[in-house]
């Protein structure tokens, strides 16, 4: 098989439309029914839902929990929640799969745990984006919204704002992280 990569020259959200746009081109091949896309705001979901329009796919939103960026907040904008939900979007709001309460103990206490030292890995080796398609594809497959028997398209991104990454892999619920697969990777800053 031969598939071509887009690299960018750097990370960030000045490359969510080019992105967006690589994502549609492979969805229009027909053998991938589920996109995940990180979206912490929900402004990316929006204009993945605007931009995928046409197409038979399901797009699923993965942000934050509730507290990440300060106690009993929500990053998800209300009105991007109402556009996704119209649009029929699921919204999945979960803790990180690659950080958990391990990081609460890491803050408390210092050090590092296991979980933290393979989301370092993954953003060191393959940058931000990668290990947050990987991040959001676990917490997608444990809240039920897609299986690990399926290949799915996850967007992420390096910054908290915008995607800059796009792969296709095949899910797994977090308890079974090794079973894991990037099958291809769409897109990705070279760093």
């Amino acid at each position: 098989m031969e598939r071509k990569i887009v690299y960018f020259d750097s990370p960030g959200k000045e490359n969510t439309d080019e992105v967006i746009r690589i994502v549609r081109e492979r969805l229009e091949e027909g053998d991938v029914e589920k996109v995940v896309v990180a979206s912490a705001s929900g402004a990316t979901a929006v204009r993945a839902v605007k931009a995928f329009s046409g197409l038979d796919v399901e797009l699923i939103a993965v942000t934050y929990h509730a507290g990440f960026s300060s106690p009993g907040s929500v990053d998800l904008k209300e009105e991007n929640r109402r556009t996704l939900e119209e649009a029929g979007v699921p919204i999945v709001m979960a803790t990180h799969a690659l950080s958990g309460v391990e990081r609460s103990f890491s803050r408390r206490f210092g050090g590092i745990s296991t979980v933290e030292v393979v989301a370092e890995t993954l953003r060191a080796l393959f940058g931000q984006g990668l290990k947050t398609c990987v991040e959001v594809s676990i917490m997608a497959c444990d809240a039920g919204r897609v299986s690990p028997h399926e290949d799915i398209i996850a967007l992420g991104g390096t910054g908290g704002v915008g995607v800059d990454t796009a792969c296709v892999l095949r899910p797994a619920n977090m308890n079974r992280f090794f079973d894991l697969r990037v099958r291809e990777i769409l897109c990705m800053p070279r760093r």
